[in-house]
């Protein structure tokens, strides 16, 4: 019986080695499988007979123009296509901003991609990088269809020998990543000076999205881009916009035809995408595409077999050679027959043997890893500050409570995905409950300047002796993390900025609830300038910062960029820090943070509660991308009622609206000597909401004169300009816009 069936299976190798050693099918019979150097493998094809038919697969082959010739979709080159890991690459644009020795804009790029839009082609956000080059560049990706976000890094450097070949973390060069599942993106730059300091070495500002496997930042790029710059970029794409589980319903128009294919759906955006099974290889787009891979042929050097191999479907045999049988514990292996017993019996003695010592070698593991893990802590504990901290505890707030790491994991469920409510650039924050069921947020931070751990401690002590209402409250920390942990007290009801621009919320909040969020994020700052037991600049005044419980009050959170201000002083030198939009436009050149810095954020959120607009949008002019200078162009030339929020400009009173935009405009002065404080805009606020504000009707010359003021110190220190590119349309094109 054995040997029959050996025999058998001696045939069936036989029978399938002819059908393993055939060539690989590609494409469709009859079309070309390359075009030059690039393989173009269906669902791909050059010529509509020879694509998929659906979804922009159409490859356009250039002979006339290049020798070899070059594949092209649309205006832009194909550089590779990837059925694997269902990946295109392209040539991308390099956009670009110049400026002249006055100062002005000599040359500037403006370009668009498209594809079609009924195929799931996306920006990879796993193999791309937005990158921007220059010395005194501010550099913003826009995003829009599919996901809808704004990002952006800043790059600055004095000479040419402070810069890091292969370095791309601020100095001559910034980087930053990209979301999911985009379609379209626009490229906003902006500059401090318009290059006049390094116009010698660097007369022009850099974008671009590029593969960041195909770039390294040099020194020399500075001078060396130029308008005719490609940069590769990488697209993922999938076939139609359904998952695997609803197309495969339909078996006429399911792509994965190969008998021996697998489906799964596209891990950025819509669509799914074909693969081989295990053990086959080649297009499984293609009937009959994936073939049996040979493992004895192509794996001869691995020895998968100790006497013979044989090839079967997907896998592999192994067999032994006369007078030998194949081991038990191990296929690959062969024995001598009169040896088998005997090797058996060595066998289980020998597994016997291990089995003892990886039992007895598992608790010494996870004795020795338990000590560790207390030294671990220990280490960490102490290296955080906490024997400091233990020296103050009878100075902090009776709540403050110092958390055990295990709490910590037990309350977030260590740390599971789920349970993250908020990310930023300083950390990440976790829904937890504790085990008396108090829900509390568990802030992760992601880094600590080790030397200033003493800073740390009193900084956490301060914050913990905050009690007001409007703040949120910071409950203890946890300090046996490599980076300490802060506990704070869980806020339910979302942000702001979510309620204002959410999608599920157009015009929820009323007038009357705006004023007095407004007027509550007011006297929450100006407690934290002027009332605590030491100043506090927040820093990061935003209305994501804002957040709202189930009755609607406000409580500002995130303290992760707030500095500590000694009593005797009113200013302090800081690394540039904040969120584009609100960030103070005196801090951003001078690095000097002050209590006004805060106004400004304020002021900011103020526009958008009348407004309802974002600080910067890609819907709005590119002149007026920046929320501020919209505002302050609409009060000037007195179409302030233009631009407020339907249900604002409904519910509030000309003289009240007029009152409020001039207390925002007065908070967005260039100038920070020339803002209010934060106790003169809660003082300002109060008076609105209770109508005993002092602007008398028919004081005309005082409103036209407000009106008259210009921003031009403000708005002569950035110069804008767009470069957009953008997956919307029947074919990928290049559009290149040049002035």
């Amino acid at each position: 019986m054995a040997l029959y069936l050996l025999l058998q299976i001696f045939w069936l190798a036989t029978t399938l080695e002819g059908l393993a050693s055939q060539p690989q099918v590609t494409t469709k019979p009859g079309c070309p499988d390359k075009c030059g150097n690039v393989e173009i493998p269906y669902p791909f094809g050059i010529g509509d007979s020879c694509n998929i038919g659906v979804g922009g697969f159409n490859i356009t082959c250039n002979d006339s123009a290049y020798d070899p010739p070059k594949p092209f979709k649309g205006g832009l080159e194909v550089l590779d296509i990837s059925l694997v890991s269902g990946l295109m690459r392209i040539s991308g644009y390099v956009c670009w901003q110049c400026f002249n020795e006055t100062g002005g804009v000599v040359s500037t790029s403006r370009r668009r991609l498209n594809l079609n839009s009924s195929s799931s082609f996306t920006f990879s956000e796993t193999h791309n990088k937005f990158v921007a080059i220059g010395c005194d560049t501010h550099a913003y990706i826009i995003g829009s269809l599919g996901r809808n976000f704004t990002s952006g890094c800043m790059s600055f450097c004095s000479d040419t020998y402070s810069m890091i070949d292969g370095d791309c973390s601020g100095i001559g060069c910034c980087q930053t990543s990209i979301p999911k599942a985009f379609k379209r993106y626009e490229v906003d730059f902006d500059s401090n000076t318009q290059h006049q300091n390094v116009l010698s070495f660097n007369p022009c500002s850099f974008a671009f999205l590029v593969d960041q496997n195909a770039f390294s930042f040099k020194a020399s790029d500075l001078n060396r881009l130029n308008r005719s710059q490609t940069m590769p970029v990488v697209l993922d794409w999938g076939i139609g916009n359904e998952s695997c589980e609803i197309a495969r319903k339909d078996a006429t128009t399911f792509a994965c035809v190969s008998e021996h294919s697998t489906c799964y759906d596209s891990t950025n955006g819509e669509g799914y995408r074909c693969n081989c099974s295990k053990g086959y290889q080649g297009n499984p787009y293609l009937s009959g595409g994936c073939q049996d891979i040979n493992e004895c042929e192509e794996n001869h050097e691995k020895k998968l077999c100790e006497h013979n191999c044989i090839n079967l479907p997907g896998s592999y045999y192994c067999s032994c050679q006369k007078g030998y049988k194949v081991l038990q514990d191990d296929e690959r292996y062969c024995t001598k027959n009169k040896s088998v017993v005997f090797a058996v019996l060595m066998g289980v003695g020998i597994g016997v043997s291990l089995l003892l010592l990886l039992i007895g070698g598992f608790w010494s593991y996870w004795a020795r890893r338990k000590r560790r893990l207390i030294k671990q802590k220990e280490k960490f504990f102490q290296q955080n500050g906490g024997f400091l901290l233990e020296e103050k505890r009878q100075s902090f707030a009776e709540t403050f409570k110092i958390f055990t790491r295990e709490e910590l994991q037990m309350a977030t469920n260590n740390y599971d995905k789920s349970q993250i409510v908020g990310q930023g650039g300083f950390g990440t924050v976790y829904k937890g409950i504790l085990r008396n069921n108090k829900m509390v947020a568990v802030k992760k931070s992601k880094i600590v300047d080790k030397t200033q751990i003493e800073q740390f401690i009193n900084e956490v002590h301060i914050l913990s002796q905050i009690s007001h209402r409007n703040i949120v409250k910071l409950l203890g920390c946890c300090l046996e993390e490599e980076v300490p942990i802060l506990v704070y007290e869980f806020i339910s009801n979302g942000t702001l900025s979510e309620h204002i621009h959410g999608d599920g919320f157009a015009s929820s909040l009323s007038l009357e609830n705006r004023l007095r969020i407004a007027t509550e994020t007011a006297g929450a700052l100006y407690y934290l300038h002027s009332i605590a037991s030491a100043p506090i600049f927040h820093r990061d005044v935003k209305s994501a910062n804002v957040l709202l419980d189930n009755n609607f009050t406000a409580k500002v959170s995130d303290f992760g960029a707030s500095r500590l201000v000694r009593l005797d002083q009113t200013q302090v030198t800081t690394l540039v820090m904040g969120t584009w939009g609100y960030l103070d436009p005196e801090y951003h050149q001078t690095g000097q943070l002050t209590a006004k810095s805060d106004v400004y954020g304020f002021g900011m959120i103020l526009l958008e509660l009348l407004t309802g607009e974002r600080p910067i949008s890609s819907t709005r002019s590119e002149e007026y991308k920046s929320l501020s200078r919209y505002f302050l162009s609409s009060m000037k030339e007195n179409r302030l009622f233009e631009i407020l929020e339907d249900r604002v400009r409904d519910e509030g009173g000309e003289e009240e609206l007029m009152a409020v935009a001039q207390l925002a405009k007065r908070c967005l002065k260039h100038k920070g000597e020339e803002r209010p404080t934060m106790k003169e805009v809660v003082v300002e606020l109060e008076r609105l909401r209770s109508h005993e504000h002092p602007w008398e009707p028919n004081n005309h010359e005082e409103i036209e004169i407000l009106l008259g003021e210009t921003s031009q110190g403000h708005a002569s220190n950035s110069t804008y300009s767009t470069c957009e590119y953008s997956v919307d349309s029947h074919t990928l094109s290049a559009l290149e816009i040049g002035h």
